[in-house]
């Protein structure tokens, strides 16, 4: 073989498709665990762990969607209003905010209510706010 195509030492060819993670579990769980893969119910130890994480996963997916969605990048224009960080107040969410282009905080946000519910604001191109806006996220805005 080539020199070129040979792997490098320790690297191997293609990455892996899973990733193995260490797990310290009581002994009460895991005779319960022993006990459902006794009865059938799974083929090993694995089985059931790995069926739990997708289980978690799948009852959290619309939590996921909407932290992927919050933390997404807005291209172009992206106008940041009062309404949208009253309701993530409300909700008690905290936003991360990447824009590609110019942001623009609405006039009518007051400083309090700006830092109170944006976390960081990431901006490639310009950020139009008012003054106080600007310096209430002064250590926010990258």
């Amino acid at each position: 073989m080539p020199r070129s195509a040979q792997p490098s030492a320790g690297i191997p060819a293609r990455p892996p498709e899973s990733e193995k993670i260490t797990i310290n579990l009581g002994f009460v769980d895991l005779g319960q665990i022993d006990l459902l893969v006794r009865e059938g119910f799974y083929s090993n130890r694995s089985d059931f762990i790995r069926t739990a994480i997708r289980n978690q996963i799948d009852r959290h997916a619309d939590t996921v969607r909407q932290v992927v969605t919050r933390k997404s990048v807005h291209l172009g224009l992206r106008h940041i209003t009062r309404a949208e960080l009253e309701a993530a107040q409300a909700a008690g969410e905290r936003l991360d905010l990447r824009v590609l282009g110019l942001a623009v905080i609405a006039p009518d946000i007051a400083a309090d209510l700006a830092r109170d519910t944006i976390e960081s604001l990431t901006i490639l191109g310009a950020l139009h706010a008012e003054d106080a806006v600007k310096a209430a996220l002064a250590d926010r805005i990258v």
